[in-house]
């Protein structure tokens, strides 16, 4: 990652670190992690939520290899600019992740193939991530593959907890990946398979 990247991230931390959620990219170790399932054929819509800088952007444009289309969901208009700067073969769209299903139906896409999350989970309220992940199960295939990740310092922390019991309620298999220790700091990623859909939350508000 540039220097250039590491000044942008800490400013905008500083300016909303409710919304940015770390002081540095994610590296290039963890970033191969989480955009694993990203397959290396066919033609796949594969959607990115907080994509920052671009630290997954730039691991999941590798994998596409030109194929496929990549959208990628960013609420913070300085990231939103860069990444469309930086890669313009992407479709950014400066907007809350919360409307993802609006988004796509917006540009005439059903649901993703794979949405890979650099969303700073820990720093949201449960009603928050509630709304998130909803968004998520309601916008995923069902062979679709979610993938995120937590620090490994906030992993007993509350709202980490609550994201571990969201993800298993919401869907069929959570695997628990390695811990990248050269990350700033340390984290591990979760791989989801199987969406519940409707998801819990919203079976619970229409019952």
């Amino acid at each position: 990652m540039s220097t250039d990247d590491r000044t942008a991230f800490l400013h905008e931390f500083v300016r909303a670190p409710f919304t940015v959620g770390a002081v540095a990219p994610s590296s290039a170790a963890l970033a191969d992690l989480v955009t694993a399932p990203v397959p290396r054929e066919g033609d796949p819509l594969i959607v990115e939520l907080g994509p920052g800088t671009g630290a997954f952007t730039a691991a999941i444009q590798r994998r596409l290899g030109g194929r496929g289309h990549h959208l990628a969901v960013e609420v913070n208009d300085r990231f939103a600019e860069l990444l469309a700067a930086r890669y313009p073969q992407v479709d950014v769209v400066a907007k809350d992740a919360c409307g993802l299903r609006e988004v796509l139906a917006e540009r005439g896409h059903d649901r993703a193939d794979v949405i890979v999350s650099g969303l700073p989970w820990v720093a949201f309220a449960a009603g928050t991530q509630d709304d998130l992940l909803g968004a998520v199960t309601d916008s995923l295939a069902p062979h679709g593959v979610f993938t995120t990740f937590a620090y490994v310092h906030t992993r007993w922390a509350p709202p980490a907890r609550r994201l571990r019991r969201s993800l298993a309620a919401r869907f069929e298999e959570v695997l628990v990946c390695r811990t990248v220790w050269a990350n700033l700091p340390p984290a591990f990623a979760y791989v989801c398979r199987g969406p519940r859909v409707p998801s819990p939350v919203h079976a619970l508000i229409s019952g």
